[in-house]
């Protein structure tokens, strides 16, 4: 019998196609609640809300993405963990609504996120505001974009004056053996959300000292590194997604020439910083 070839993988190409159309219509259907208001919400057993509106995105993702790759692991903050992601080689990691106390709250500052991870690494990503209409995508080694421009960090060296992401409280709690600078405070609910607008230069530098879930960090750390900024933990240590635990120990996202001085301030603080007061989201 003649021998027959294996079937090709899909090509990173065709997954980041497919990861971007359904993320535009997860998006599409969040920004049709968020315009029609009321939907109904509850509370999860973290105390984080949830709203309708986060399980239909979550429901659309779902069915987009795993009908048409049905060997890929999934994770999602909107779905119980299956262990049978740790087995699969491309994983889809998930936030069907980042900042859903802001979508409640009618403000224009949640996304829906989504990455594809392979090994470990995020090699495709699309992170879209529905209500900004900013849709930001990368794939690995072939840039960052939004809406199609190309993106970049910002060219900030000095952390005095820099325009950093992050809760005034934890800049300016008086337990820093060296008080931060002062700088151009900001802040965003969605997570991912911060590290696009590093990516886009609209902001130097974004800092959480709390632990965060890949379905927070993944898609947003490729976009931000593929244009030019540097990510990791407060450590300095990269991240590595899905884990047992797919957690990371903080988030620090910053253009390169703030990175070896923000890590310097950070240095003193432990591993984990469950037990530190002052560094919230």
């Amino acid at each position: 019998m003649p021998a027959t070839d294996a079937p090709q993988a899909p090509s990173l190409s065709d997954d980041h196609q497919l990861l971007c159309d359904a993320v535009r219509e997860a998006g599409a259907r969040v920004l049709s609640r968020y315009r029609g208001r009321p939907v109904r919400r509850w509370t999860k057993n973290d105390k984080s809300p949830v709203t309708e509106a986060d399980l239909e995105s979550n429901a659309i993702l779902k069915d987009r993405l795993l009908s048409a790759r049905p060997g890929y692991g999934w994770l999602s903050e909107e779905c119980v963990d299956d262990a049978r992601r740790l087995h699969a080689e491309r994983v889809f990691i998930i936030d069907p609504i980042d900042g859903t106390r802001a979508f409640i709250e009618a403000s224009p500052e949640f996304t829906v996120c989504a990455a594809l991870v392979e090994n470990g690494v995020a090699i495709s990503s699309a992170i879209f505001n529905p209500v900004t209409e900013e849709f930001f995508e990368a794939t690995l080694g072939g840039g960052a974009r939004c809406s199609g421009k190309p993106l970049r960090v910002s060219p900030a060296a000095d952390l005095d004056g820099a325009k950093m992401l992050g809760p005034g409280h934890m800049f300016e709690h008086p337990s820093w053996p060296i008080p931060w600078p002062k700088m151009r405070l900001g802040y965003r609910c969605s997570t991912q959300y911060r590290f696009a607008l590093v990516a886009k230069g609209q902001y130097d530098g974004a800092i959480a000292l709390v632990r965060k879930s890949d379905w927070d960090v993944a898609a947003g750390t490729l976009i931000a590194t593929e244009a030019g900024a540097h990510v990791s933990d407060h450590l300095g240590s990269g991240y590595i997604f899905n884990q047992p635990d797919p957690c990371q120990r903080a988030l620090v996202c910053t253009a390169p020439g703030l990175y070896p001085a923000v890590l310097e301030r950070l240095s003193h603080l432990p591993a984990d910083l469950r037990g530190v007061k002052g560094g919230r989201r």
